[in-house]
């Protein structure tokens, strides 16, 4: 603290004042330079957070006839032939289909249904109704948002058929969770990506590279995707290892990692019954589609 005049001082007492004043002065400076850096510290913490975004990589349904969905899917909606013979491409994400014997349906389960955007959502649902899908809901318009249907696919797949020009192509994915805000946020935390309101409206998490929005409802009641039509979800991560073993950590249920042709993948249970992959290796390849 700066000390008090006295009544009498000596020239020492007065030298003495100055060095305390001249040290106090030194360490409010040091405290604002401590404040400073913790800012500095926390702001790149929160711009590395935002850039660890990792790419959406893919669907995986289950069917009881891969071969006959993979030629369904690329006859009938906008995707191409993938790399191996169970898969199609639809823009940059890969829908993968492995052998079930009996999956159940997915509408009801934690992963409901995934939407795809079309150019004319009434051609199309009526195109899809005679190669073999089921109508669920005819085509509607809800106040601001675009004009959208579903039908539930000749596998057991729902997909919402929606008019949105913005995003051609796959469009998002719909989960049905306990508690849709807090799986949201784990989604972000866990893959970056960016929170928003889609249309203003709906609370969306939306990856790009490719572009694909993550929406949530809540339910109490949903089945865990394992099983269903629509298995899990996918992303491509850098260090699958690191980020099982980082999940884990957390108490979640987890599969080791392992290889699987040219990739390394493990899986997560997330909240609410939703099951995820992640990949490591994925080529660009893969991605395209033929």
């Amino acid at each position: 603290m700066p000390c008090l005049r006295p009544a009498a001082f000596s020239v020492e007492h007065l030298l003495s004042c100055c060095v305390t004043m001249g040290r106090y002065r030194e360490d409010r400076m040091r405290l604002h330079l401590f404040a400073s850096t913790l800012l500095l510290v926390a702001f790149a913490a929160a711009i590395a957070l935002r850039a660890a975004t990792f790419p959406y990589d893919h669907m995986h349904f289950d069917a009881t006839d891969p071969a006959a969905a993979v030629a369904w899917y690329a006859k009938y909606l906008p995707a191409k032939l993938g790399s191996m013979p169970d898969r199609v491409v639809i823009g940059r994400t890969i829908f993968a289909f492995a052998k079930v014997d009996n999956p159940l349906p997915s509408a009801g389960s934690a992963i409901d249904h995934i939407g795809i955007s079309v150019p004319n959502v009434d051609a199309k649902i009526k195109e899809l109704e005679a190669a073999g899908a089921k109508v669920t809901m005819p085509a509607r318009t809800a106040a601001g948002l675009p004009k959208a249907g579903f039908v539930e696919d000749p596998f057991g797949i729902t997909i919402e058929l929606l008019q949105d020009p913005e995003t051609l192509g796959f469009h998002h994915v719909h989960l049905r969770v306990p508690d849709p805000d807090a799986e949201l946020k784990w989604l972000l935390d866990t893959y970056g990506g960016e929170r928003i309101k889609w249309k203003g409206r709906v609370d969306a998490v939306r990856y790009t590279n490719p572009t694909v929005l993550l929406l949530a409802d809540k339910s109490d009641n949903a089945a865990p995707s394992q099983g269903h039509a629509i298995d899990h979800l996918g992303w491509a991560v850098t260090n699958v290892d690191a980020k099982v073993n980082e999940l884990a950590s957390t108490g979640l249920k987890t599969e080791a990692p392992r290889g699987v042709r040219n990739l390394r993948v493990g899986f997560v249970y997330a909240a609410g019954g939703v099951r995820i992959e992640m990949v490591q290796g994925r080529t660009e390849e893969e991605l395209t589609g033929h």
